[in-house]
């Protein structure tokens, strides 16, 4: 052991579990000596600035002056930060320019040590106007020189010069600081990390872990970069449009860190990202929305199976099978970036955006079933966020269309959806998509007092992403928005103020542009003015190139960052599709059969009248009863003589004069139906997207001539090729089927179940029933 190392051996062991703030104006060196000194230490690094309330930031994003007023909650926060590191220590960045702030400080922490860097006029004017893009004006320091209230006798702390090479900076520091009283030596390491504040990523751990070249690589990339491409790497954009000048535009003026695409066919896909990755200067990451399969990443992807229905059978490997096929499709695509899996739990029956989206309405079943997709898709070079933080399924409304909340106590929400996000960060799961829902328990667990007016959606909330998600938690991995369009997110404060506060809140990602000049401008003018700080910056930074780095974008050849248009032979393959029957096969499931009305054949019920209800058209612009064709097709096949109902609607748009509903009532409900029919099939296919709070059916008239009145006349059979909540709106039907999908795969296997060809073996949990006792008879 050498003079020096046994030296530095001494000092960290004479300050080791020590409380220090690192002090001094603007240009000193708080963030890179402080950071320097906690990783000397081996302690955590805070910067303060990540302390500030919600009104303080957006006080300081419209350039507004602080008061003190505004100062003593943060200042308290401070405190309260370097008292709850306990013996672990901690080295934070603060400027605590005046003798009360830091009597502030002490109030909260008594053993705090100041460490102010200390340097001339001159020497810190000269560091200023050498900061490319930083937020305050050399014209300010004689300002913060003025306020600025030396360290008095009676306080603990130490002035260092930091006229010197950052090293002798550094070293003094050490020293300076051991000589104060209060340090212990021979004191032992931290025994654990603290549970409160901002953590600086660990390159070298999961879900990174990084080799030595790879962390260069990440280093050496941020330090080439201008400031407007540092502020390009945490958007993630929303492909609009396959030109390539339109890429062209997006990867020359906004230097995106990923980008996700709108759907087409798989060629076309795959060559808009190819040209992508062939036109940025530093890889993208290529997202797709892989939740049911290869489906929803391109339009000839394979549909697998729905959350919950990988969920509604014993076999847990349909959700392996679900995550490998994915993998494989978008693999073949050029994606590398799955926002999957859902790990929400859906307890509440109302709530529809994550009814199918859920693989069940336990934490059991969720963590069992999302650590199979994980390891299926991960047989692919593919990187995982799941989804939504801190997790949906107790509020019936959609954040799509207004904030949601998760309203469970701590203790609950540990026991459920904390459990799901432990078990999975342990599985190694690289990302986590944060969702625009609040959780007011959890908030004022970690801010008691917090006003209900002060609640805000979990992308904004420090408290539930940096001690929770962070800190309880330990999640090292990537944090990102959900879509930055979401009325829930965009309903909480000025646009211009929320871009750059995900990012302060402790959100490493920001998912897509509203107007890629204003955000990227909101984004630029949040760091300058200090809402985004230097530190934080860096950190999401090497998070988003930690993961690209975890994926190997940092060695590939760049023409093979997507694989050639031979690899497109993979998706909607004939054995994906055999995959797919399989699991229908599986998972359809016989909900209810209290009259005892199955099997129905075409020699016991020849005559069938068949009704679709569906949700109506929506952005797609898809013929939204387009599966009834597929079913009557496949009823024909089977042997059945089928007669479909039209609506008011669809007659009139065939060119009938003179129809409207009560004409309608008046043909269909008439004596001799049972004469007519032998009995009667309702197919629903009952969607909807970010345009209602919750879904429900909605018929096509008043009284609707296709409501289940005919259950008295014949045999009814309903059969759901969505929603698992539609009995609460056709009680009347004493048998029930859950299909869970409108594929041809899931409907073929359903009408072979209706004539008892095979038997159902799909399960159900008890959000069928909707809590209500009619639905069971």
């Amino acid at each position: 052991m050498t003079k020096d190392q046994a030296t530095t051996g001494h000092l960290e062991a004479a300050v080791a579990g020590r409380h220090i703030v690192v002090m001094g104006v603007s240009g000193c060196g708080k963030t890179t000596i402080g950071d320097l000194v906690a990783r000397e230490l081996g302690v955590r690094f805070l910067d303060g600035d990540s302390l500030h309330p919600v009104e303080n930031v957006a006080k300081m994003a419209a350039g507004t002056p602080l008061t003190d007023e505004d100062r003593w909650p943060w200042l308290a926060t401070v405190g309260a930060e370097l008292a709850a590191a306990g013996p672990a220590g901690l080295v934070l960045a603060c400027s605590a320019l005046k003798r009360s702030y830091r009597d502030a400080i002490r109030a909260q922490a008594p053993e705090t040590v100041f460490l102010h860097l200390h340097g001339s006029r001159d020497v810190l004017g000269g560091r200023i106007e050498g900061r490319s893009g930083h937020f305050m004006p050399a014209a300010l320091l004689d300002s913060q020189l003025a306020t600025l209230e030396p360290l008095e006798a009676d306080e603990a702390g130490t002035l260092v010069d930091i006229a010197g090479p950052v090293e002798h900076v550094v070293a003094a520091a050490l020293a300076g600081v051991a000589d104060r009283p209060g340090a212990t030596a021979g004191a032992s390491a931290p025994a654990a990390v603290p549970v409160a504040g901002t953590f600086a990523v660990d390159l070298q751990s999961a879900p990174f872990n990084l080799d030595d070249d790879a962390i260069a690589w990440v280093e050496s990339t941020i330090a080439g970069m201008s400031l407007e491409e540092k502020i390009g790497q945490l958007f993630i954009n929303h492909n609009n449009d396959y030109a390539p000048e339109y890429l062209d535009g997006i990867l020359e003026q906004y230097h995106v860190g990923g980008m996700r695409y709108r759907p087409g066919p798989s060629a076309a896909v795959q060559e808009h990202i190819r040209y992508a990755q062939s036109k940025t200067r530093v890889p993208l990451l290529v997202a797709s929305n892989p939740e049911m399969g290869g489906a929803g990443s391109c339009d000839d992807g394979t549909f697998v199976s729905t959350h919950l229905q990988a969920g509604s059978h014993p076999d847990k490997n349909i959700a392996r099978q679900m995550g490998r096929v994915a993998g494989v499709e978008t693999a073949a695509l050029g994606c590398n970036w799955a926002f999957a899996p859902i790990v929400d739990i859906h307890y509440n029956w109302r709530n529809t955006v994550v009814s199918t989206r859920s693989f069940g309405n336990t934490p059991e079943i969720v963590v069992e079933r999302a650590k199979e997709y994980f390891d299926g898709i991960s047989e692919s070079p593919t990187v995982c966020a799941m989804k939504h933080f801190p997790g949906d399924g107790m509020d019936e409304r959609d954040q799509h269309v207004v904030t949601s909340y998760n309203t469970l106590g701590y203790e609950e929400w540990n026991k459920t959806y904390g459990h799901v996000y432990r078990e999975m960060i342990g599985h190694g799961v690289q990302s986590i998509m944060i969702g625009h829902i609040g959780a007011p328990d959890l908030s004022r667990h970690f801010r008691p007092g917090m006003a209900a007016a002060d609640i805000l959606p979990a992308t904004l909330a420090p408290e539930l992403l940096q001690d929770l998600l962070r800190g309880e938690l330990g999640f090292n991995g990537l944090i990102l928005t959900d879509a930055s369009q979401m009325i829930g997110l965009t309903q909480a404060m000025k646009r211009s103020e929320l871009v750059p506060a995900t990012i302060a809140a402790g959100c490493d990602m920001f998912l897509f542009f509203r107007n890629p000049a204003e955000d990227f401008g909101y984004m630029l003018e949040g760091y300058k003015s200090g809402v985004i700080t230097e530190a934080r910056l860096l950190d999401a930074l090497r998070r988003i190139l930690g993961l690209k780095a975890s994926l190997g974008l940092h060695r590939a050849a760049r023409e093979s960052l997507v694989p050639p248009a031979e690899a497109l032979q993979l998706i909607g393959s004939p054995a994906h599709r055999e995959v797919a029957a399989q699991i229908a096969d599986k998972t359809v499931t016989l909900v209810k059969d209290t009259a005892g009305n199955l099997p129905i054949t075409p020699q016991t019920h020849k005559r069938i009248r068949l009704y679709g209800i569906s949700g109506g058209s929506d952005f797609t612009r898809a013929d939204p009863l387009a599966y009834l064709d597929v079913v009557r097709d496949e009823l024909e096949k089977a042997g059945f003589e089928v007669h479909v109902f039209k609506t008011a609607d669809q007659r009139e748009a065939a060119g009938e004069t003179g129809v409207n509903f009560m004409s309608v009532i008046s043909e269909e409900a008439t004596g001799d139906y049972a004469q007519k029919y032998d009995a009667a099939f309702v197919f629903a296919n009952v969607k909807g997207f970010a345009q209602e709070a919750a879904i429900r059916i909605k018929w096509s008239t008043p009284m609707a001539a296709e409501i289940p009145w005919y259950v008295t006349e014949v045999p009814t059979v309903f059969v759901s090729l969505n929603q698992p909540n539609h009995l609460i709106d056709v009680p009347m039907v004493r048998t029930a089927i859950h299909a869970h999908a409108g594929t041809p795969e899931a409907i073929r296997a359903a009408i072979e179940k209706i004539q008892g060809k095979s038997a159902f073996q799909g399960t159900f949990n008890e959000n069928v029933f909707c809590d209500s006792f009619d639905t069971r008879l």
